[in-house]
């Protein structure tokens, strides 16, 4: 790794809505540019929306027609690898020449829809990307199950780079898997704003030793439309996800206190040398491991 100028956007995007979204991200990412970041990360689900409060009809034994109307429009405002949507959001990268690593809400052709992290280059190519392995609760009923096979860390000019979305963060196996192709710059984007979430990212910081970049969104109920099908918007509180974005430390220290109840962008440079110097005592795949007594297998390697 070397040192490394990083920045995370802390927004909402303009939901079920992808051409606006589009330039959204446009203008955050200009925003972004303004401390010459070597990447710029956004939160769980930015393209286009992660639909918190909405019921899609759906109840255990039923599913109504409006609902099926909002899973529709839901697909309709999503992207598929090389489609239009996914050529706008390479362009607007290219445009602004960094390294991304954006939540997106990806379709298949088959008309099912995953949550995944999408990753860039300069060039607006796409890196790779990762499937929510596991969606949380009822986003089940709009998302389906990662394949597991695009665990990957990417090797990139400022360092080994990847992550998890929300909750997978939890799986203890996932996270090793990611610990064992050496991460040091660890994405955890989210749509968790419980204080709980914190020292969920300081611990994988001292378990990894390595930096965890979280990215939330800051979301009102202002900011849905009022025409989503069978959905009351008037019901749904008027903060639906406070933000909480935060940086922390190899050593667990919360490097950027996290960003609560507002938009924002928020800037800083990563040491190399905070990162090396943290393995002095614990490595959890090196010094620290014990591969005489414990062994990951990944299935679909």
């Amino acid at each position: 790794m070397r040192d490394t100028r990083v920045a995370l956007v802390q927004d909402s995007p303009v939901l079920f809505e992808l051409d606006l979204t589009m330039q959204k991200v446009d203008q955050l990412m200009q925003k972004a540019g303004e401390s010459s970041p070597d990447l710029v990360v956004f939160p769980e689900a930015f393209v286009a929306g992660y639909p918190r409060g909405l019921t899609f009809g759906s109840v255990i034994g039923s599913r109504t027609d409006a609902g099926r109307a909002l899973y529709q429009r839901y697909y309709d405002h999503s992207i598929a690898v090389g489609d239009q949507g996914f050529q706008q959001l390479s362009l607007i990268v290219k445009k602004h020449k960094c390294y991304v690593a954006i939540g997106v809400i990806e379709k298949s052709g088959s008309g099912s829809l995953y949550c995944a992290i999408f990753y860039f280059d300069p060039k607006g190519q796409l890196i790779g990307k990762h499937r929510k392995l596991k969606p949380t609760a009822a986003e089940r009923v709009v998302w389906a199950e990662g394949a597991g096979d695009d665990l990957d860390v990417y090797d990139l000019p400022f360092g080994k780079t990847g992550g998890l979305i929300c909750w997978e963060n939890y799986m203890p196996l996932a996270r090793t898997w990611l610990y064992q192709q050496e991460i040091e710059i660890y994405i955890a984007p989210t749509a968790d704003a419980r204080d709980s979430w914190i020292p969920t990212l300081q611990h994988i910081a001292m378990e990894g030793r390595c930096y965890v970049l979280s990215c939330n969104q800051f979301v009102t109920k202002s900011d849905y439309p009022n025409n989503l099908p069978g959905e009351s918007i008037d019901e749904l509180p008027e903060i639906l996800s406070r933000g909480g974005s935060c940086i922390v430390s190899p050593l667990g220290e919360i490097l950027t206190p996290p960003l609560y109840d507002q938009a924002g962008i928020i800037h800083l440079e990563l040491s190399a040398a905070a990162l090396t110097q943290s393995k002095l005592d614990f490595d959890a795949v090196g010094h620290y491991s014990r591969d005489d007594v414990f062994a990951l297998k990944h299935l679909k390697s």
